[in-house]
């Protein structure tokens, strides 16, 4: 499960729709929320102080008009927007179609490729010295910042599984096989080896495996 997904569950109705509020005016104030939400001052804080505990708001300085004390500013994180509709898969799986149906999907291929290599050389440092089991779960911490929720299991001596969990670039995968080919090619780098894959997300398996019969 996303982080995503269990902040959306975790959400309550008035927390759902301080964030909405958020969202529309790009800032607001505790006064300003506790009239929209029509609950009262501290609860207001309450439900601030847990949004922020969770990474979803965060103060943006203080609003200087009015009399009194300025009233402090809260904003959205980009962890919070990203809770909100998003139209990216679907518009990219319709670039790659189109890139495609005009004959140049080399330029799907070249621009994985690219955005490999900005990473191969820090992710090389990573696993630099490192061997067998070890380099493994290094790997798979790597490609789980990636947004792949990568483990590692043991099969049987001699043997482990690389096992990729999350499809980051599901919608993507519908239309090229491209980004398979860049993460076997991206996997295989920082091993320094040859893997097999056994299972596949887009076939209707659980998880994209890789076996690795050096490892263990």
């Amino acid at each position: 499960m996303t982080q995503d997904v269990q902040r959306t569950r975790r959400l309550g109705t008035s927390q759902w729709k301080i964030l909405e509020h958020i969202k529309r005016h790009g800032y607001s104030t505790v006064p300003e929320l506790s009239e929209v939400v029509d609950l009262n001052i501290e609860t207001v804080r309450s439900h601030l102080r847990d949004l922020d505990g969770g990474g979803l708001v965060e103060r943006a300085g203080r609003r200087p008009d009015g009399p009194g004390r300025p009233e402090i500013l809260y904003r959205l994180t980009t962890a919070a927007h990203a809770l909100f509709p998003s139209q990216d898969g679907e518009l990219l799986q319709e670039l790659v179609e189109y890139l495609e149906r005009s004959g140049q999907p080399e330029l799907v291929r070249d621009f994985l490729q690219e955005r490999m290599e900005a990473r191969r050389a820090e992710c090389q440092a990573r696993v630099e010295g490192l061997e067998g089991t070890e380099r493994l779960e290094e790997v798979a911490r790597i490609l789980s910042e990636e947004g792949f929720m990568a483990e590692v299991r043991s099969n049987r001596p001699g043997q482990s599984t690389l096992r990729l969990c999350h499809c980051p670039m599901r919608k993507l995968v519908d239309v090229t096989t491209a980004p398979c080919q860049a993460e076997v090619s991206f996997i295989q780098d920082l091993l320094g080896e040859e893997v097999s894959r056994v299972s596949y997300i887009p076939s209707g398996d659980a998880s994209c495996r890789y076996v690795l019969t050096s490892a263990g």
